[in-house]
């Protein structure tokens, strides 16, 4: 892989990625919620782009002071450019490009309208569709519109690093653990997590092979969780939806 991923811790729980080239003539941050931390990470480079997965302010608060301060490109999903701040470019399934590296770009919709995946290099920065463990709340969409999603998502390769937009992963392990407590690769997940937590470490990258074979949202064919659920005969979209409801109030 020849971009670089760095972490930027951001709030009280977001994360912002700094994505560069080993040269640092192109650097893009996803999902600035704020201008200060990402500032700080830069350390004198120049930002060139700022990537947002979806409108929310908690994913777009820093744009404009950045933008301001560096000129950068705030590139964003086409379907709902009208609620980025300071878009220039919108992005859909056609794709787009980081200087010389193709980007896919997945249209995931249901925690907002117009939620999209930027996918690069081996990696996927899921903003609040996909989470290590979880998955976003239904603000603009429905369970089957969620479902579809998290589907187009699970077909990407397994080996594909998940950078997701909020530290949740200790308490999406803790709610996993209530419907699938037998899953052992679950069990060993949640130990890890709660290991790196203790010592202030991000849980995060995942990949998509961890998510398919722990993370609840992506298995309501897991006979365990259907018995859990009481739910066996039921469509993959309604024993997501029973799943998401439950978290919504765990």
């Amino acid at each position: 892989m020849s971009l670089e991923v760095e972490i930027v811790p951001c709030l009280k729980d977001n994360y912002a990625y700094l994505v560069s080239d080993a040269e640092k003539t192109l650097c893009a941050v996803v999902d600035p919620s704020e201008a200060a931390p990402v500032t700080v990470a830069l350390k004198g480079r120049a930002l060139t782009h700022i990537l947002n997965t979806h409108h929310h302010g908690d994913h777009t608060g820093g744009n404009l002071a950045l933008k301001a301060r560096y000129g950068a490109i705030v590139v964003g999903p086409a379907k709902d450019r009208d609620r980025i701040a300071g878009i220039d470019i919108g992005v859909d399934e056609a794709g787009w490009r980081f200087g010389p590296y193709a980007v896919r770009i997945l249209e995931v919709p249901g925690h907002t309208r117009g939620a999209i995946t930027f996918v690069t290099e081996g990696r996927a920065f899921t903003g609040d569709t996909l989470f290590s463990l979880g998955c976003g709340r239904m603000f603009e969409g429905t369970a089957e519109t969620m479902w579809a999603s998290l589907e187009k998502l699970m077909g990407l390769p397994d080996a594909t690093l998940i950078y997701c937009g909020h530290e949740y992963t200790e308490n999406n392990g803790r709610f996993a653990l209530t419907l699938e407590p037998g899953n052992d690769a679950l069990r060993t997940r949640t130990a890890e997590v709660a290991a790196l937590r203790a010592r202030a470490r991000p849980s995060v990258p995942s990949t998509m092979a961890m998510e398919k074979a722990t993370n609840p949202f992506l298995r309501p064919n897991s006979p365990e969780i259907r018995k859990k659920l009481a739910m066996d005969g039921e469509s993959e979209a309604a024993v997501f939806a029973e799943i998401r409801a439950r978290k919504d109030h765990f």
